[in-house]
């Protein structure tokens, strides 16, 4: 018999996690920076809990919150699907299509947000009456501008067409992240433009559109507070007509971001799962803390 060899490069290797000191100290200098926010916050009487707390579920902030999660949400239909038509347009091989898709979106970017919702405000100094009628023409039906664009209607159009100019960009990059060959599959097949972009283009694209989509509605819930400028009654602006009057504006501002906190926060998840239900099928590489868990490579070996 062969006798087995029991040197000491035939025993078996120890392998020890790599030590990292620097990652411990982090989270030691992170605690006590956070126990010296907890105490902060609950040791100083600026902020006046009390008084927090009474206002938090108050008739007047609830009614500006609810007027603002209408706005965020009509605003957001308004962005969608004028993006995506302006996305469709820019895309066109047509060079009028283009062209007016493009300077409705270098104009609506290109100038501030405030100033948009100024502007719809007071449409009626340019134009005191709106018509309906033949071009150059006699009109048939005639509106008073200050009634037919009062501030909700202004505030809608000063949101929606700002997101509309946004959301075109994000649509067409996600036209243009499917493949030419599915296009050209579809059309081997016999498919329309209309059918190919509705059948085949759109629904591979929701999983590029989807994610940015979601920070623009998170974003706009927050842009909505920009209507205080024209004096439309919304969150921020239900707050401060409060502490005009009693003086209490560090726990009013407390209300109004615990409540944008609060719905950025279901927002969010919400997020998460369209985002699943659109990404399914496709592979994705490590998330989150998944990327920072220990590799067999990253160990040391100890004889």
């Amino acid at each position: 018999m062969t006798a087995v060899s029991t040197s000491p490069s035939t025993r078996p290797i120890e392998a020890v996690p790599v030590r990292h000191p620097g990652r411990w100290l982090a989270v030691g200098v992170l605690a006590v920076l956070f126990a010296m926010l907890v105490n902060t916050v609950l040791t100083n009487d600026g902020f006046r809990w009390p008084v927090v707390g009474r206002y938090l579920f108050s008739a007047p902030v609830l009614n500006g919150l609810q007027n603002t999660l209408i706005l965020t949400a009509a605003s957001m239909v308004i962005g969608i699907v004028g993006g995506i038509g302006l996305a469709v347009m820019r895309l066109s091989p047509n060079p009028v299509l283009s062209s007016v898709a493009g300077i409705y979106i270098w104009l609506f970017r290109g100038t501030p947000l405030i100033a948009q919702l100024l502007f719809w405000n007071f449409l009626a100094a340019l134009y005191p009456q709106l018509s309906l009628g033949i071009p150059f023409g006699p009109a048939f039906v005639v509106f008073d501008t200050n009634t037919l664009i009062n501030q909700f209607a202004a505030c809608l159009l000063g949101l929606g067409l700002n997101e509309a100019a946004y959301m075109a960009e994000i649509v067409r990059g996600g036209l243009q992240s499917v493949d030419e060959g599915q296009t050209e599959a579809a059309g081997a097949l016999g498919m329309s433009r209309a059918q190919t972009l509705r059948r085949v283009v759109l629904p591979q694209a929701m999983r590029v559109i989807i994610p940015p989509t979601g920070n623009e509605t998170i974003s706009m819930l927050k842009t909505t507070s920009l209507v205080v400028v024209i004096g439309y009654f919304e969150l921020l602006t239900s707050v401060q007509r409060i502490y005009s009057q009693n003086f209490q504006t560090i726990p009013l501002l407390i209300v109004a971001a615990a409540w944008y906190l609060a719905l950025t926060s279901v927002l969010s998840i919400g997020q998460g799962f369209v985002e699943r239900r659109f990404g399914r099928g496709t592979s994705r590489g490590p998330t989150g803390p998944q990327l920072f868990r220990r590799n067999p490579e990253e160990r040391v070996a100890k004889v």
